[in-house]
């Protein structure tokens, strides 16, 4: 169950990041093509990122995370080009994915399930 909330908040914040107009858009409108959106951008942040993050490590480092954001440029990139997903230019994926990261941790946040949380004393 967890799994389909996730998704569902991961279209939900690239349907909001698709209606603020950062650089990311849709070429086909609808439910049908952002759900298969969102999902081909969970399975890349879920095996392709974590490779790409791997790969640039150094970079990373000595940039001092700053480097993070072209991968998660690349990694829209690559989910737009499977997807109906349109990406105006570099800096438009890289200030998508920007605005995008933002929305999925603000509404991860705000419905994260509290019962989870464990408290030590």
């Amino acid at each position: 169950m967890n799994l389909l909330i996730r998704w569902a908040l991961n279209a939900l914040a690239l349907w909001i990041t698709v209606q603020l107009h950062v650089g990311l858009g849709m070429s086909r409108p609808g439910l049908g093509p952002l759900l298969v959106a969102a999902l081909v951008l969970g399975l890349v942040n879920a095996v392709v990122r974590p490779v790409m993050i791997l790969l640039t490590l150094p970079l990373t480092v000595i940039t001092l995370g700053l480097f993070l954001l072209l991968v998660n440029a690349l990694a829209i990139g690559v989910v737009a080009a499977l997807t109906p997903l349109t990406v105006n230019g570099f800096w438009g994926a890289v200030l998508g994915a920007l605005v995008l990261t933002v929305i999925s941790a603000l509404l991860t946040r705000l419905f994260r399930d509290d019962r989870s949380v464990v408290v030590s004393r």
